[in-house]
């Protein structure tokens, strides 16, 4: 993200919003991603839509998407 006397520039975001087929009609976990026209990935809580939104650039995106599809990102198993 760039910045502008000391403030963040946040692109417009005018793609679609996609929500997460985890995404609860009450609620729970609410994720969105919009696909940037310049390549980034935007994510945000779609319980707060004109909050902040976390930006990623394409490779940071799909370095995220393999690590989770190898399980990096899953919760350790208690031990014994």
């Amino acid at each position: 993200m760039h910045r502008r006397n000391n403030r963040p520039v946040v692109p417009d975001i005018t793609r679609r919003w996609i929500r997460s087929s985890f995404s609860g009609p009450t609620g729970g976990n609410c994720v969105e991603v919009a696909f940037l026209a310049d390549g980034q990935v935007a994510v945000r809580n779609s319980r707060h839509a004109d909050g902040p939104a976390l930006l990623f650039t394409s490779a940071e995106w799909n370095a995220f998407l393999r690590g989770t599809c190898d399980g990096e990102f899953d919760q350790p198993t208690a031990a014994g």
